[in-house]
């Protein structure tokens, strides 16, 4: 039988909201299109900012959003992106594809969209190609309050309040494409720039260094003993790439059951990584006082066919719908130690939310499981044992169930379900503890689909969407609910107000 036994007046910690993050990248069209179109745009828009995308972004609650990288983080110069636009400078974008970038989208933009979402901003420095003065001269010309010289500018560039930045990455991926640094140097660099990130207003800056990414531990161990304590955060990077490696990576909707089940079994390595390099941490800090920061995460598929290869527009199916509900799952489990994670990217690129074609815009499989997901958002984590069968396929397996367990603020317990398997109905009993709360009735939906390749196309908007979840039969125990194979559920238990 497979179970879940909900110990509702157990707390196990607070699922910080930042664990549903996003990430924004000047690459291919999740800035230009994606968001930006322009005031002179016929697509309907905010200052530039298109407002179909916004609108179905505040339905989720976007809680941050990183910027402007990734990659091309440590080739942006800020004050390229300030000023009159037609007067701002062109500069060659040669991570994405080699084209020319406008800087139409710069810190103005980025904040006005933040403010638009409801998001906090998290910026991301340039360490790689950048100075410490040109990081410190942003931090002030963002920041700070007084008169100065950048205040000044800033001003005439029509802000007249600072802005209020609570985020702020000290350089990406140093280890790779941020200067392909050794972590003992990055180390000695983190310490110097960061010592310029100075907080100008009321709330400290939360400064986030560059970490590691999938098995690299040495890095988190040399940046934990050397410079842990000048950080708040340090980051992970992991992608679940589909083929068999990221140079033969997999179609994002031609695929059958065993690269789907593939698939599914490197999401679920996100577990042991954050396990491994949270151990890592815990030796420096076993306070925890350092967040683990998961910036990029998310699956790596093939470019559409005749889409610019460098632009990483994919599509996104059932499967990745699955991927993102195991590790947000994942992420709610050590919510003691991860308190941002950043899904890449949010727009027309790798594991998007949305999609955007001229004016048009699709919501993917994705999106929905953050919007099912969303009631987790500053929970109190519970404590549940979940025992489950394997999903089984030539000779591996891997749990047939994920879960997430939370309470929210109005005393709803909700319960996040993920039945991995490609073809098989799982019944799951699931029975709730609790000497303070009864059980009163059950609401659910469900994301599923015939196909585990299905997806939406501007054709057919809505072939993968939740509907209403009625499966569930009640016990003198709990009840028991049937999962659709190849499924993501949300259920909400309702308990009468004491």
């Amino acid at each position: 039988m497979n179970r879940l036994i909900i110990n509702a007046d157990r707390k196990k910690g607070k699922i910080d909201r930042n664990i549903y993050g996003h990430f924004a990248e000047h690459l291919g069209r999740c800035i230009y299109e994606g968001f930006w179109v322009g005031e002179e745009s016929p697509i309907p828009n905010t200052r530039g900012i298109r407002k179909d995308v916004v609108e179905a972004l505040r339905k989720i609650r976007v809680p941050v959003l990183r910027w402007p990288g990734g990659c091309f983080a440590d080739q942006y110069h800020w004050q390229d992106g300030i000023g009159p636009r037609e007067k701002r400078k062109q500069t060659l974008n040669s991570y994405w594809g080699g084209i020319m970038e406008n800087n139409h989208f710069g810190t103005h933009e980025f904040m006005d969209l933040c403010a638009q979402l409801g998001a906090e901003p998290y910026i991301c420095g340039n360490v790689g190609s950048g100075s410490v003065y040109e990081m410190e001269q942003w931090i002030e010309y963002m920041t700070f309050d007084g008169e100065t010289p950048l205040t000044s500018l800033r001003k005439e560039n029509g802000r007249e309040k600072p802005w209020e930045l609570k985020y702020f990455g000290i350089g990406n991926e140093s280890w790779g494409c941020g200067g392909n640094m050794r972590p003992e140097y990055y180390a000695d660099l983190y310490r110097r720039y960061q010592t310029y990130v100075k907080s100008y207003g009321e709330e400290k800056i939360f400064k986030i260094a560059c970490g590691s990414h999938d098995d690299y531990y040495h890095w988190t161990e040399v940046l934990m003993a050397q410079a842990g304590k000048y950080m708040d955060g340090l980051s992970l990077h992991y992608y679940t790439v589909s083929g068999k490696s990221w140079k033969e990576k997999g179609s994002a909707t031609e695929f059958g059951q065993e690269e789907y089940f593939r698939c599914l079994q490197k999401a679920l390595v996100m577990d042991r990584l954050i396990t491994e390099h949270s151990g890592i941490m815990d030796k420096y800090d076993p306070e925890k006082k350092v967040a683990l920061i998961v910036d990029e995460w998310g699956a790596w598929h093939q470019a559409e066919p005749g889409t610019n290869p460098r632009f990483l527009y994919q599509q996104n199916t059932l499967r990745d719908a699955l991927i993102a509900g195991v590790s947000l799952n994942i992420f709610n489990s050590h919510c003691a130690r991860v308190r941002m994670a950043n899904l890449a990217q949010i727009v027309n690129v790798l594991q998007a939310l949305i999609l955007t074609r001229g004016g048009e815009m699709l919501l993917t499989p994705t999106y929905h499981v953050f919007d099912l997901y969303q009631v987790h958002q500053d929970a109190d984590l519970l404590d549940f044992q979940l025992d489950c069968g394997d999903y089984e396929l030539n000779g591996e397996k891997i749990p047939a169930l994920s879960a997430s367990v939370s309470r929210d603020e109005a005393g709803r317990v909700n319960v996040t379900l993920c039945n991995l398997h490609a073809s098989a109905r799982i019944n799951l009993e699931i029975l709730f503890n609790s000497a303070e709360l009864k059980l009163e009735r059950v609401e659910g939906r469900v994301l599923t689909a015939d196909q585990v390749n299905a997806h939406n196309t501007f054709e057919e908007l809505d072939k993968v969407k939740p509907e209403v979840f009625e499966s569930v039969q009640f016990n003198e125990k709990g009840f028991l609910a049937t999962l659709p194979a190849a499924s993501v559920l949300q259920l909400s238990l309702v308990c009468p107000k004491q």
